[in-house]
């Protein structure tokens, strides 16, 4: 029999303990002959990420050894940080972030000089042996320098630049036999998802790049992972119908011919659909698809939330869902009929999956958490489509509470937090989150919010946070609690919002600017909006541009959707999570709203860590601020813990 207990006094199996002790983060994969690469990240490492390597016998080992960190700050949010070819690799190491070369069984070694230059989504070209690559040279004054360049393997000072001019680069490929090079570039202000060009050259005798070929894209088109095919056809994945769907770029003449321009042919969406094949590049190496053969492509692509496995025959352009319990897939890799993919769903963890296309055997290499957990206390996500406003509609993910040890108190409505993404140009899913299992196996209710802005819904809704950043996210946060609060589902006086970095920004807003929240959690979260534009890094040194307006121009509504500038409207209390190190959104944008709210006398707790930068990779941090948020609310909601945490220290309580 249940035991009846208060919403949020719930004792949980999921402690933030066995959240950090058990769960390590999956990211690039790679296929090297019959070995199959990754990137793990562990907390449990001081967030330390390492290069794993799986053989055919099914042994997985450590390839980069302590304290090398596989990882990249290109762009601040990297990705693509290493690449393998014939068992050798080539990473990015992130305390200096020169380039390592390492073959099996020895230690690594630098390649690239001890220049102040990073390195990102690095191919080998075999055939020239040298890495091509995008290189952000922060040697001179201003903005570092974005360019595709070559490194000599036999020479790492011999360094070459391929192209440069734009602002940005990103995904250099080489065709099949070498002869081409494709890649794409995009300029201030527009970021990746706004407007890219996806460019073709030849590569000449001497390594040098000939005439460019400006293949597709623009300032209102954005191009995502450009792949050759083995008999040359370059196909990508293109937005200019609303939706992220395929194309193909194929040369008129032979493909060891000269380009000639004009003689160029792009061919009309492969498969038309309302679904997105594409993803807001965030991070490099990004990828929904791989090419399997000149007939074959294996894809993923999302509709209302949802992710989705499919086959694509290049030949008839028919598209065929393969089954999977899967609702979240990312990259996809393949070598022949073996497809790799990063995928989970609402009851498993995201893990590394192996399928075989002749057999359609499926199984798992890696799994992200070795946790079992009893399916009577994770809560399965309800999607949910609720009113906002301007007669249109939002989308999100209702968690409602789940412990099958434990009933509330007849008539008694759970409390809520409202989850506000970062991004802000991103998406929720509803893959297993263990950190929202915590939330609701104690008896709360959890709104995961796809506000207006969120990819996933086409690029008209993308659009929706068009010069309104601060508006349209907080609307929908705000609706979508209200609705929940209106159909008798949450507590509508216990509803608290929190959200990092650019969700941080809308929870700030959402607590500053609307009464509908009691409580709130920030993230590293912005406060100041001009301050985050003259602070910020390169990559969004313009993205306020079309999210708030031109600045300084419109210094005006900077100003009147900055939460600092209007503090004194905020009621209610707020607790503060901030890494010291955080170059994209500074310490100073939590620290002053800490201290008008603590003269304001409301309720404020700031917790700062040492060595953490924009979003927590250590354990006993992910493990502090996980307690920390919950003890703050059960002060706050006058609620008791089943069980102690951690106290944080709250001033004006």
């Amino acid at each position: 029999m249940n035991t009846v207990s208060p919403y949020g006094s719930w004792k949980s199996p999921i402690s933030a303990d066995l959240i950090v002790s058990g769960t390590v983060g999956l990211g690039q994969i790679a296929i090297d002959g019959d070995d199959i690469y990754w990137v793990e990240g562990r907390p449990s490492e001081a967030g330390r990420s390492v290069l794993v390597r799986r053989t055919p016998d099914g042994t997985i080992s450590d390839v980069t050894p302590h304290p090398f960190n596989v990882r990249t700050r290109v762009n601040e949010y990297g990705g693509a940080a290493f690449a393998v070819a014939g068992g050798v690799v080539y990473f990015s190491h992130f305390a200096d972030q020169r380039i390592y070369v390492q073959t099996l069984n020895s230690q690594p070694e630098p390649l690239t000089p001890a220049a102040n230059c990073r390195y990102a989504d690095a191919i080998v070209d075999t055939q020239r042996n040298r890495l091509i690559c995008v290189r952000e040279d922060h040697a001179g004054e201003g903005e570092p320098v974005n360019t595709i360049v070559s490194i000599n393997l036999d020479n790492g000072e011999d360094i070459q630049i391929l192209t440069q001019g734009n602002d940005f680069y990103a995904s250099p490929r080489l065709s099949p036999d070498g002869s081409l090079l494709s890649w794409i570039c995009w300029n201030h202000p527009n970021m990746p998802w706004d407007g890219t060009e996806l460019w073709v050259a030849e590569i000449n005798a001497d390594g040098f790049l000939g005439e460019k070929y400006l293949v597709a894209g623009g300032v209102e088109e954005s191009i995502f992972q450009p792949e050759w095919s083995p008999d040359g056809v370059l196909y990508f994945v293109s937005d200019k119908s609303n939706w992220w769907n395929f194309y193909r770029w194929q040369s008129r003449t032979p493909l060891n011919s000269p380009l000639v321009r004009g003689e160029a042919e792009i061919e009309t969406s492969l498969c038309e659909m309302a679904a997105e094949f594409g993803l807001p590049q965030w991070v490099f190496g990004m990828s929904t698809y791989a090419v399997v053969s000149e007939s074959k492509i294996i894809c993923t692509y999302t509709q209302q939330g949802k992710w989705h496995l499919a086959s694509l025959d290049l030949t008839t352009n028919q598209l065929t869902t393969i089954e999977t319990p899967y609702t979240d897939i990312s990259s996809v890799k393949a070598r022949g009929e073996t497809v790799l993919f990063l995928a989970g769903s609402p009851t498993e963890s995201s893990a590394i999956v192996q399928l075989n296309l002749a057999t359609s055997q499926r199984s798992i290499l890696r799994q992200s958490s070795n946790l079992s957990i009893s399916p009577g206390y994770l809560s399965v996500p309800e999607p949910i489509e609720f009113p906002t406003e301007n007669n249109l509609t939002a989308f999100g993910f209702f968690y409602p509470p789940k412990n099958q040890d434990f009933a509330a108190p007849a008539g008694e409505k759970p409390p809520l937090v409202v989850k506000s993404h970062g991004g802000p140009t991103a998406a929720t899913s509803s893959s297993m989150n263990l950190k929202i299992q915590y939330w609701t196996s104690r008896g709360f209710a959890v709104l995961d919010v796809n506000y207006g802005g969120s990819t996933g819904y086409g690029r008209e809704y993308r659009k929706r946070l068009q010069d309104s950043w601060g508006i349209v996210d907080v609307d929908d946060c705000a609706n979508g609690a209200k609705y929940l609060a209106e159909k008798g589902l949450v507590d509508g006086e216990r509803m608290a919002i929190a959200g990092g970095s650019a969700g941080g920004y809308t929870t700030l807003c959402a607590l500053t600017f609307r009464d509908v929240f009691k409580a709130g959690a920030s993230y590293y979260g912005v406060s100041d909006v001009e301050a985050l534009t003259t602070e910020t890094h390169k990559f969004e040194a313009h993205y306020l541009d079309g999210l708030i307006g031109p600045y300084p121009e419109r210094k005006d509504l900077y100003v009147a959707r900055s939460p600092i500038h209007s503090a004194e409207r905020l009621s209610c209390p707020v607790i503060f999570f901030q890494g010291l190190e955080d170059k994209v959104v500074p310490p100073n944008q939590a620290e002053m709203m800490v201290e008008i709210l603590k003269a304001k006398g409301l309720p404020v707790a700031y917790v700062a860590y040492e060595g953490e930068q924009h979003g927590f990779r250590r354990a006993e941090n992910i493990k502090r601020t996980l307690d920390g948020e919950f003890y703050f609310y059960s002060r706050v909601f006058k609620f008791e813990l089943a069980e102690p945490v951690e106290e944080v220290p709250i001033f004006n309580l």
